[in-house]
């Protein structure tokens, strides 16, 4: 079932022409990605974090909400801080954003945003009145 939910997201992201790279002949395009913050080590190997890090981040999530755990090792605000754009300073402004790069070529739709900041609070906090 997931390998079909895969097809048609790389059938829709196709058809919508989104932000994808050049590929050799036969290749699937992948995604343009922004790369995260000079010097800073990610919590996990690349390879495992494309393939896990939405069941860390519930991890973490249900750990937050229902222990009190907060800044842990899957943090949401994390891979904010590391992850956001220099150029819009968010993770979900535009589509070579972090994380918009990505689930836009997979057609998953993200929800994190709704109630969360796509910015490290520092931008955040510059915004907001005093």
């Amino acid at each position: 079932m997931r390998s079909l939910a895969a097809l048609i997201g790389l059938l829709a992201a196709l058809s919508a022409g989104g932000t994808l790279a050049a590929e050799p002949a036969g290749r699937t395009p992948k995604p343009v990605v922004e790369t995260a913050t000079a010097g800073t080590q990610c919590v996990a190997p690349p390879e495992v974090m494309r393939r896990s890090h939405m069941d860390f981040l519930k991890h973490q999530r249900d750990d937050t909400v229902h222990g009190g755990i907060r800044g842990a090792k899957y943090s949401l605000k994390g891979c904010i801080d590391c992850h956001a754009s220099p150029k819009t300073g968010s993770v979900a402004k535009a589509e070579t954003n972090f994380c918009v790069s990505c689930h836009s070529y997979a057609a998953v739709k993200i929800d994190c945003f709704g109630c969360h900041a796509s910015k490290p609070a520092e931008a955040v906090a510059q915004k907001e009145p005093k």
